[in-house]
């Protein structure tokens, strides 16, 4: 294949060392091609002449490429009431589990609509809920924080529930829909990335969505997250993974309860 810029293995594999340092993610050996579509609208972008000199430039101290890069990288394949299990099982959670403010987090939020469909559910739960909705990617975020959706993307949560939870944009905001702000009130978001060391200590969730996220990590990636999403569970908490993903599997911290769901025991992993 003739690219556009030279790219080399060289070129490939600093990539791998840099998104697995930046982010933690294990790119497969066989996403070269994937990784020079997305970085070469990066070095057309900002005129830079090869991937040597690009790269060069998100490795400077301070550099405002770095977050850029991590972005072009960064999935963020969602949909509302994605794996609908999972939302009907969060809503049982919610009918049965005890206390006031239900807490949820949504680890990998992406642009929005996982965090916005648990609103929904535990909204119509009747059940006063905080969540928590995190990801790596700022434009991801930038768009989950506007609220805006593409009516298309809706039509799997159905008119009814469309009508009450959203508002129908007019005139030139025709086949757009806003979150209604009581959904959005019920959705604090912030940028994350799940293997840095500043976790805040004091935060414990009733439920925990870290779906299609486990996924890009190696296994001892995997098993430390796993340990730390497991600290940040309240006793008898679920963690939600993505339908994929069976590294919680024999974990000590979980017991399935579900499909690709799991709860909290009483003893947590070391």
């Amino acid at each position: 294949m003739n690219h556009e810029f030279a790219f080399s293995l060289d070129d490939f594999g600093r990539i791998r060392q840099m998104i697995s340092e930046y982010a933690g993610i294990s790119l497969h050996a066989r996403k070269g091609n994937m990784v020079y579509n997305r970085l070469a609208r990066r070095l057309r972008a900002i005129g830079a002449r090869s991937f040597r000199d690009y790269l060069d430039r998100v490795e400077m101290p301070g550099s405002e490429e770095r977050e850029r890069f991590v972005n072009a990288l960064t999935t963020n394949l969602t949909a509302f009431f994605r794996e609908p299990h999972h939302f009907d099982s969060l809503a049982r959670l919610a009918k049965t589990r005890p206390g006031g403010v239900l807490r949820v987090w949504s680890c990998a939020c992406s642009t929005g609509e996982e965090p916005y469909s648990a609103a929904i559910v535990l909204r119509e739960a009747g059940r006063t809920a905080d969540i928590l909705a995190t990801d790596i990617d700022t434009e991801a975020l930038a768009a989950a924080r506007l609220g805006v959706y593409r009516t298309e993307a809706l039509e799997k949560i159905g008119s009814e529930r469309t009508r009450r939870h959203f508002l129908r944009g007019t005139g030139d905001n025709a086949g757009h829909a806003l979150v209604r702000p009581e959904l959005r009130a019920m959705v604090k978001f912030g940028l994350r990335n799940l293997l840095a060391s500043d976790w805040p200590a004091h935060e414990r969730f009733d439920a925990i969505l870290c779906r299609n996220v486990m996924i890009y990590f190696d296994r001892s990636t995997q098993r430390r997250l796993l340990d730390r999403l497991a600290g940040a569970l309240l006793p008898g908490g679920i963690l939600f993974l993505g339908h994929s993903e069976s590294c919680a599997t024999g974990h000590p911290a979980f017991t399935a309860c579900g499909r690709t769901e799991y709860e909290l025991r009483h003893t947590k992993a070391a």
